[in-house]
């Protein structure tokens, strides 16, 4: 599911770019206050056209620089530890904050390079963020967009946003198709945790990083 995410926007979810040639196209800029939902995936689908557009090959020869580029572009709109607590669900009352925080940055990084190859199939133009109807909600925001993929089928890809303490727009959750990445993965994680406990999950996650997603996706029948 996932795999279309990365597609779409390249998740959701900062690095330095190594290359000098895609740092001078793709500056780093910190999250707009006054930026709406859909400004800030119109921002994200520019900065994708940018930074993927003749630089396939090159991405494709150097992984760190293609996690670089998906940090880059996604982590300054991603907010990775509200959206860390819904994944966690029940199991984040439980656990202490710095067990929350291990969490939230283990399973970004995990979910980043498990589906990171899905940034070499984008095209520019693929993402087509629609029309925003109705009024801003502070607590959820849906932008809508059309991601279209190589295959020629056009994919729905929504994001969930809300407003930070700060005033910034951050998305927390990406529905592909009507399935909520939130939902899908909170299944997961309870599953895992019930299994084995949080702390060996985390360690799971920080050492074996993608495949350990990849485990968790395979005993859920993903």
């Amino acid at each position: 599911m996932l795999r279309s995410l990365v597609l779409a926007t390249a998740l959701a979810l900062g690095g330095t770019l190594a290359a000098p040639v895609l740092a001078q196209n793709t500056a780093s800029q910190a999250p707009a206050v006054d930026a709406t939902p859909e400004q800030v995936v119109q921002d994200i689908a520019h900065e994708l056209d940018v930074a993927v557009a003749g630089h396939k090959a090159e991405l494709s020869r150097n992984r760190e620089k293609l996690i670089s580029v998906i940090n880059k572009i996604f982590r300054p709109h991603f907010d990775v530890d509200y959206a860390a607590i819904l994944v966690l669900g029940q199991h984040a009352r439980e656990a202490t904050p710095e067990q929350r925080s291990r969490f939230a940055k283990a399973f970004y990084e995990s979910i980043t390079h498990r589906y990171a190859e899905g940034l070499l199939n984008y095209t520019q133009g693929a993402v087509k963020v629609l029309p925003f109807n109705g009024a801003l909600n502070d607590r959820r925001t849906v932008v809508r967009t059309r991601v279209m993929l190589e295959s020629g089928k056009s994919v729905s890809v929504d994001y969930a946003f809300r407003k930070t303490q700060s005033g910034e727009w951050k998305a927390y959750d990406v529905i592909i198709e009507g399935i909520s990445y939130i939902t899908n993965y909170r299944n997961q994680v309870d599953a895992e945790i019930r299994k084995i406990g949080l702390d060996q999950l985390i360690k799971n996650l920080q050492n074996q990083g993608a495949q350990a997603l990849k485990s968790m996706e395979k005993d859920q029948g993903h």
